[in-house]
């Protein structure tokens, strides 16, 4: 009888074909990723936004009482410089009886927890539908509670930027900010 037997190195020896086929897997993986990469990278935010991320804030010109509008991310922050009355008024609310339950302190201290009650800074944006509460200008109508008044649906905010009256369902939100010195804050 005759032997079918096929020589070593030609095309049916299992070593040479269990490489080949890992090595064409491997190929298929980095092509696979090479191709991917640009559009995954392209979910990455671009420089100009990261750019935004975060504003620095100086805040010496602002007088006791006095409240300004910056701009970060695309959306108006209320920086207020509360009075003592204000700070007090925030300070003496039941929390329980709030609709959101926060702390004045809560909402006045920064990313390095440090308290700051004379300062106040909040996102000016309605909780509701997302319109820009009135109160930081002098004249605007401030509601019931002295702090912000939407004029959308009548939501009111206090002098902590808590929600007491309206369809507003939380407080104004506060973002992540640092004072870096006693007169520059840093919102992002």
């Amino acid at each position: 009888m005759a032997s079918s037997s096929i020589p070593a190195g030609s095309h049916g020896d299992p070593n040479r074909r269990d490489f080949l086929m890992v090595a064409s897997g491997a190929m298929a993986a980095v092509g696979a990723i090479a191709t991917a990469w640009p559009f995954i990278n392209n979910l990455n935010p671009a420089a100009d936004t990261l750019a935004l991320s975060s504003v620095e804030v100086n805040v010496k010109a602002i007088a006791v009482g006095q409240a300004i509008t910056v701009k970060w991310r695309g959306k108006p922050v209320f920086i207020r410089h509360r009075t003592p009355e204000e700070i007090k008024e925030a300070e003496a609310v039941k929390v329980s009886e709030l609709p959101d339950p926060e702390t004045d302190k809560m909402r006045v201290t920064d990313t390095a927890k440090k308290a700051r009650p004379e300062w106040l800074i909040v996102v000016g944006v309605c909780t509701h539908l997302g319109c820009v509460p009135l109160g930081t200008k002098q004249g605007d109508p401030r509601g019931e509670y002295g702090g912000w008044f939407c004029p959308c649906h009548g939501s009111q905010y206090d002098t902590s930027g808590r929600i007491r009256k309206g369809p507003a369902p939380k407080n104004l939100a506060v973002p992540d900010y640092l004072f870096s010195s006693d007169t520059l804050v840093k919102i992002g």
